[in-house]
């Protein structure tokens, strides 16, 4: 079984297969360039995105340095991104990204883990499920994100969360584990900050 196919069945694999890891170097030779680009070099970091990623949409930006195991060849980011630095994908199965959304710094997007069962680990066994996000969602400053999560539409995610599990649309959510805070209502069009108020609305 290719590893393609490994991934769509969210088994369990040998991480260090030789298979899989000739691969995995060359993305990762792709994403070295990338993080050795001068931070003027905007058109060529474009151009580097474009070879790197799954798919990616425009204006997106992501600082150096970023990290992801698979080179970001398993991740597939809509329009308008912004990723702050140590953006980090553990891309061994697909991660959707859609429009809009922001991460702050050392923001950590998994979708592999490795089993509780100490034998399993010792032969070197790991498995790999996917993650998606939804569009205009803010992850905060050293969140993580863990294998099979979901995370809905307009969602901030509090700086330092961990996200186990499914976060539905249009909520804050915070913690560790991440559970949803509140809604997004009628006091987020009043403050953008705590108790700064809002000039203008739409």
């Amino acid at each position: 079984m290719d590893n393609v196919a490994r991934r769509a069945q969210e088994l369990p694999y040998h991480y260090d297969d030789p298979a899989i890891m000739g691969d995995q170097l060359a993305c990762q030779e792709e994403l070295y360039r990338f993080n050795q680009l001068h931070p003027m070099d905007v058109h060529g970091k474009d151009e580097q995105l474009r070879r790197m990623f799954a798919a990616i949409g425009d204006g997106c930006h992501v600082e150096v340095p970023a990290h992801s195991n698979w080179g970001f060849h398993h991740v597939r980011m809509g329009r308008g991104v912004y990723c702050n630095v140590n953006f980090t994908c553990v891309d061994d199965a697909d991660i959707t990204i859609g429009d809009w959304c922001l991460f702050g710094p050392n923001v950590v997007i998994a979708t592999a883990g490795h089993s509780i069962l100490p034998i399993l680990r010792e032969h070197h066994y790991t498995y790999a499920i996917p993650v998606s996000i939804g569009s205009n969602v803010w992850v905060g400053a050293n969140v993580s994100i863990l294998p099979g999560a979901t995370i809905g539409d307009n969602v901030v995610i509090g700086a330092g969360s961990v996200v186990d599990r499914d976060i539905p649309s249009d909520v804050v959510a915070v913690g560790v584990p991440c559970k949803v805070l509140r809604p997004i209502g009628q006091k987020d069009r009043d403050y953008y900050y705590r108790e700064r108020r809002l000039d203008v609305h739409e």
